[in-house]
């Protein structure tokens, strides 16, 4: 949800499509677990580190945003994708390469989060403030001017709206964004690998924001949920398979995938603005009710 809601920003709000979003969450995840192995900070110091880094490597790659954009800018935040996953893999001095980092769970005080149940409610906990201040930046000026330079970025620089400032800021939120989800996720690992932050992460992220809602924070919290629940589902249909029809188990293996793109197509087609605009369609249909009918025909007259 947190890296979720990150590229929304950028994305949904800002309209300036990125590819190489699981970059940013691997340079987040790489300085958090860099920071406590190696210089000693805790959990909770390493986390606004990791969002600052991931923040300025992505400011860096917003630059060329000011010239480019649409597939260009789709092809440079790809580059971006593969430039920091050969970083991931053969910096060694620094990545320890494949062989990865193991980092021990987190503390406050004398209490040890070392379990799933645990390390919930402090990702819970980010998730409150990351959604919480992304429902805010969409009610201020730079979450307006976000907006404008997404509906028509000439007309948003005729009306004194300075774009390079604005993109880059863009970038920045949503690279924060994706650092501290990647401080969290090594965290609950215990262990960050390059293997952790593939290209097809990213394709999921957009996955996540495109079925959920593109430019609404809500449909970032239903896309996260859906896209994590369809192989959950999945596994739990194949294991009912198989323990009624062994050997048949295996149709679901490719399914994963094929849903996974068929969610993306048919969003696209039917609800481009995704589950949360049929939340808001469904709480309409229930603030009108009784009368729904009819007091829709009293607005059309």
């Amino acid at each position: 949800m947190i890296a979720a809601t990150g590229l929304n920003i950028l994305t949904g709000f800002t309209g300036q499509i990125s590819l190489g979003h699981a970059a940013f969450v691997g340079v987040g995840a790489y300085t958090s677990a860099i920071l406590i192995t190696r210089l000693g900070f805790s959990f909770w110091l390493s986390i606004p580190f990791a969002g600052f880094l991931a923040a300025i490597a992505g400011m860096f790659i917003g630059i060329p945003s000011l010239r480019i954009k649409g597939l260009y800018l789709c092809i440079a935040t790809l580059a971006a994708q593969f430039i920091f996953e050969f970083i991931f893999v053969h910096w060694e001095s620094m990545t320890r390469g494949i062989t990865g980092i193991n980092i021990p769970p987190p503390r406050l005080g004398g209490i040890v989060f070392n379990t799933e149940k645990e390390f919930y409610w402090i990702t819970l906990f980010f998730v409150v403030i990351g959604i919480a201040y992304a429902r805010n930046l969409a009610r201020t000026r730079m979450g307006r001017a976000f907006v404008a330079i997404r509906d028509r970025d000439l007309s948003a620089e005729i009306i004194g709206i300075n774009l390079l400032r604005y993109k880059l800021s863009a970038f920045a939120i949503s690279s924060f964004y994706a650092g501290v989800a990647g401080a969290l996720w090594v965290s609950f690992l215990k262990v960050v690998t390059p293997d952790h932050f593939p290209f097809m992460l990213s394709i999921q992220y957009l996955a996540m924001i495109i079925v959920g809602g593109l430019g609404n924070v809500l449909g970032s919290i239903f896309g996260a949920v859906f896209m994590t629940l369809i192989p959950e589902v999945l596994n739990y249909l194949s294991d009912v398979v198989k323990a009624f029809s062994p050997g048949k188990e295996e149709i679901f293996v490719p399914l994963k995938e094929v849903i996974f793109g068929l969610s993306i197509v048919l969003f696209l087609i039917l609800e481009p603005r995704g589950l949360a605009e049929i939340w808001n369609r469904i709480k309409s249909f229930f603030r009108l009710w009784p009368f729904p009918t009819e007091t829709r025909q009293a607005e059309r007259r």
